[in-house]
């Protein structure tokens, strides 16, 4: 069973096949640190099986015909500060077409019922108040309640859930592994404003997998305010919508209301990226289209994919010379997925991005960013042939090193500054009006930095 925790100061993965109770805490009040618990106890009780018991199910469930109803039980215990968000989460089962009705669900004042032992002739009284309810399900997706009202630090809780609605909803229990309900706890804040109360944008790409990366690099920026970008490869291997919501939701989905993403080949593999689209909606410009502007404080930022046509006369280039054209900010960053400048081992310099690069460059832009590569590099200011241009060249940036297994790097290109291939981390871009700040920021226990200050054009 993997727990997986944001927090601050420490980023881990648990496994265990019992009860587990993981608990971290930010070495500082002004980060959040994000606890996850799974269930010391979950079973469900049916109407027409009335002394059966089900705490072995894989599955527990809800429904009216038969009345079915459910029952979870989390021990919190470690947990320290006050807790400004409590979550339980859910993930409907893989062989179930959904339910109009994903449950009401209550709290209980009983935390001692036995998971083998209840069955519906003893079954605990649901009687506490009324925490929320989840509407209408499909398969394989995870589903949560806010409890916060409920959960205010440690101790022992007990949830119990209802359907009026004959079509049952069916959720993976304990037993069934890494897909368990978990209750996920937020203590202090959530961002931590920049000292000099200018802008920040903030993020990295290739990220959410399976392993602990993702959850490094989510705990960083959970304590760092502004907008966050993605620059493609949201999630492995497929983008599918059932790998975004168990790999992306529970890392980076925690702050998804701020994130500007871009798509990479990887969110591609699912047929027009439709999980990607799908899962980020609007924040992800026209659906299928994959690019779109925005302006963060006196700066324009500029979303592109790489992933779709870029020749000269394509549509995205034509709108992103007009874009360009009637911008009015006096500074300009741009990032898509595959870098026209690498030095990584695993994928050579996309060339087919340049006219991209080449349109920025005509319009006195000053920073880009990619992923692809997992890993960090830095290079000096080029034009769009790779030669150094301190005058009108773009900075960039290879941020790949947002979860996914790092790449080596192989012959250094001319113009690199700065690499890194083994520490997760996010680039931070504090905006000023006519400069900037970037700033590597590492996962924690790690020592590598790469900062610095470069001014528009």
């Amino acid at each position: 069973m993997r727990i997986r925790i944001l927090a601050g100061a420490t980023t881990a993965t648990v496994l265990a096949g019992g009860i587990i109770a993981a608990v971290l805490t930010s070495t500082s009040p002004a980060m959040a640190a994000t606890t996850t618990f799974s269930p010391s106890a979950d079973t469900y009780v049916q109407t027409d099986t009335a002394s059966t018991n089900y705490g072995t199910s894989t599955q527990i469930t809800v429904d009216n015909s038969p009345v079915r109803r459910m029952f979870l039980r989390f021990s919190v215990s470690g947990v320290s500060g006050t807790v400004s968000s409590a979550k339980l989460r859910l993930r409907t089962i893989s062989g179930n077409d959904g339910s109009d009705n994903g449950g009401s669900f209550r709290a209980m004042s009983n935390t001692t019922w036995s998971e083998t032992g209840t069955t519906w002739n003893n079954q605990p009284a649901i009687d506490g108040a009324t925490v929320g309810s989840i509407g209408s399900v499909t398969a394989n997706g995870w589903y949560e309640v806010d409890v916060t009202s409920v959960v205010k630090g440690n101790g022992t809780f007990s949830f119990g859930a209802t359907s009026s609605n004959t079509d049952g909803a069916y959720y993976d229990s304990r037993e069934s592994g890494a897909d368990a309900p978990q209750l996920v706890l937020t203590t202090g804040t959530t961002t931590t404003p920049p000292p000099s109360g200018d802008p920040v944008l903030v993020g990295a790409g290739d990220i959410a997998t399976s392993g602990s990366g993702d959850s490094a690099t989510a705990a960083l920026v959970n304590g760092i305010s502004g907008t966050v970008f993605t620059t493609g490869d949201n999630v492995y291997t497929n983008g599918t919508a059932g790998e975004f919501n168990s790999y992306y939701q529970p890392t980076w989905g925690a702050f998804k209301s701020r994130t500007r993403p871009a798509p990479g080949n990887h969110d591609y593999n699912t047929s027009g990226a439709t999980g990607y689209y799908n899962y980020f909606g609007s924040q992800a410009g026209p659906s299928g289209q994959g690019y779109y502007s925005y302006n963060v404080g006196n700066w324009h930022i500029v979303s592109l994919n790489s992933n779709i046509s870029m020749s000269a006369s394509s549509a995205q280039v034509t709108w992103l010379k007009n874009d360009l054209a009637a911008n009015t900010q006096a500074c300009t960053l741009a990032y898509w997925h595959h870098p026209l400048f690498t030095s990584g081992a695993n994928h050579a310099p996309s060339t087919s991005t340049r006219p991209l690069y080449q349109a920025l460059y005509d319009a006195n832009a000053d920073v880009v960013v990619w992923g692809h590569n997992h890993q960090y590099e830095r290079f000096a200011p080029m034009n769009p042939s790779g030669g150094a241009d301190s005058s009108r060249g773009l900075r960039s940036f290879v941020a790949g090193m947002g979860g996914a297994d790092h790449y080596g790097f192989g012959t250094i290109q001319p113009n690199s500054q700065a690499r890194n291939s083994d520490t997760f981390g996010v680039l931070k871009f504090t905006l000023h009006s006519n400069s900037y700040d970037w700033q590597f920021v590492p996962q924690s226990g790690k020592t590598y930095s790469d900062s610095g200050t470069g001014s528009c054009h």
